[in-house]
């Protein structure tokens, strides 16, 4: 069983990152380009683990470890 799990800062949150980003961008010729906010992305190899239980074992990571819950959402991916 595999989880991917994405992790975003929540809307109203300052991301720098994502403004240099953008100025990268702008600056590079891509002048289309809006806001830009950036995030993670992990992958997890979860052996054989029932998808339910896999969830609720990556939901338990995600809010222990993976991801910052007062400044970030994540969504979690379950594939087997």
């Amino acid at each position: 069983m595999k989880a991917r799990v994405t992790v975003t800062l929540k809307s109203g949150v300052l991301d720098p990152q994502g403004q240099a980003i953008q100025g990268s961008l702008r600056s590079l010729g891509f002048a289309g380009v809006g806001a830009v906010r950036q995030g993670k992305v992990f992958d997890l190899d979860l052996g054989g683990a029932e998808a339910t239980q896999a969830e609720a074992e990556v939901r338990a990571m995600c809010e222990k470890l993976l991801a910052n819950t007062v400044i970030e959402n994540y969504s979690i991916e379950i594939t087997p």
